[in-house]
């Protein structure tokens, strides 16, 4: 004690006092070491649109549905659902680990259709999880800790850029196939069928189920049919990411067709499905993963570690989405109205990407802008090159990735002719 006291009244004590073993220097830390990691590009996209003085100026990197006045845009139907809650007043209880109960059956028959062999044989095992996100790192762990044929996970080039860092950090190694040809702006067929013939056999291999992100460009139903006939001849293991389900087409039967053919053909798949896009529920977070199984005991055991693969993650989801969710598929009149409004939503965006085409025409464009059109979707990838990005960001603070990608979900009546006319501008 003495020799505090005495650190304290004497500061300036000479680098051999006793008083620096006991004392740790303010300047020394445990994490000087972290580097600074990279913004994320969509992010940054976003940054540099809100520091935009300009009136005209247009932000297509954000991943979210906006309506025909560029304004966030909550469904009728989920508000009536929240007030119906409300009037209940329901408790917040916890959630079971699994998830609501009826949402997860709700999810189920949504994706693999009402009638579904699956369903009415108990062969599938459903879990509420953390939206689309979440959804993919529960299927990753569980791949990880239980697929014992195959640690290798092959995306379609190029593929939603969380997908890489979500089953890389659950440990699985990525490997990838082609998909998008940026020749045609279109898929790549024969290459993608070529590449998946040629994937060891018993390997893991991603498929969006519908409007593949980032590219807009999905096989039609006669490149599935052959697509599955080949994952089945070398024994692949799919697992679909459906995150647009109803949103791309309008149709939610059209938009999980992919799915369920695969499961006709004795094909069993792995699933994550997200309620983001299709509901409007972004925040709320609401999202499954599924698993088909041989059978209904499989399916009980499948269950059981993914209890315990979830229990220490978040311990169980969140509640009010999936009580809105479920409200919105189990109520025949709200889930009239949805699917009313997810149409109503998928129908705007392909206005949009026909409108668009129609102005490039009028400003006297004379390239093939076709692809805008073929492709579905949120997202587009227009074909256009890293310098004609940051053309169209500089001369007329239009803000996208360096792709070439953009949201068409930020595309309205107002804008697109002078979407069009930047576009054609940089192009010409």
């Amino acid at each position: 004690m003495a020799l505090l006291k005495s650190c304290k009244l004497f500061p300036a004590v000479s680098s051999f006092s006793p008083c620096m073993t006991l004392l740790p220097s303010r300047a020394s830390s445990w994490w000087s070491h972290v580097e600074m990691g990279p913004p994320d590009p969509i992010l940054g996209v976003t940054e540099a649109f809100k520091r935009d003085t300009n009136p005209k100026k247009m932000n297509l990197g954000v991943g979210a549905y906006r309506d025909d006045s560029g304004k966030p845009f909550v469904l009728s139907s989920v508000r009536k659902a929240e007030a119906a809650m409300a009037a209940k007043k329901l408790d917040k209880e916890y959630l079971p680990i699994a998830g609501l109960a009826e949402f997860n059956k709700a999810s189920a028959a949504l994706a693999l259709g009402e009638t579904s062999e699956v369903l009415k044989s108990g062969r599938n095992i459903t879990v509420q999880s953390i939206s689309g996100t979440g959804s993919l790192r529960v299927g990753a762990n569980f791949l990880q800790r239980f697929y014992k044929y195959s640690q290798d996970v092959y995306l379609p080039k190029p593929s939603w850029g969380n997908h890489t860092p979500i089953f890389r950090d659950a440990g699985l190694a990525l490997k990838a196939y082609r998909y998008y040809d940026p020749s045609t702006c279109g898929f790549d067929f024969a290459g993608a069928l070529d590449d998946i013939s040629k994937i060891p056999e018993q390997s893991i291999i991603l498929f969006h189920a519908c409007a593949h992100n980032p590219t807009g460009v999905d096989p039609r139903p006669e490149q599935w049919k052959e697509i599955a006939a080949v994952v089945k001849k070398r024994n692949l293991f799919p697992f679909f990411d459906m995150a647009y389900q109803g949103f791309a087409s309008g149709d939610i039967d059209r938009d999980a067709w992919a799915v369920r053919y695969f499961i006709e053909q004795g094909i069993n798949i792995v699933l994550a499905q997200s309620y983001a896009k299709n509901m409007g529920l972004y925040g709320e977070r609401v999202g499954a993963f599924s698993v088909v199984c041989n059978d209904a005991d499989e399916a009980k055991r499948v269950e059981s570690q993914l209890k315990i693969l979830i229990r220490p993650m978040y311990s169980n989801p969140p509640l009010t989405g999936a009580r809105i969710a479920a409200s919105l598929m189990t109520n025949p009149e709200l889930r009239a109205e949805w699917l009313q409004e997810v149409k109503g939503m998928a129908n705007r965006i392909i206005s949009m990407r026909e409108q668009l085409v129609s102005n490039l025409k009028k400003e006297g464009s004379i390239h093939n802008w076709q692809h805008i059109t073929d492709q579905i979707g949120m997202f587009c990838f227009t074909g256009l090159k890293p310098d004609q990005v940051e053309r169209l960001t500089k001369e007329f603070s239009i803000y996208l990735t360096k792709d070439g990608r953009i949201s068409v979900a930020g595309v309205c009546s107002s804008n697109v002719a002078y979407l069009a006319h930047a576009i054609h501008q940089v192009t010409k």
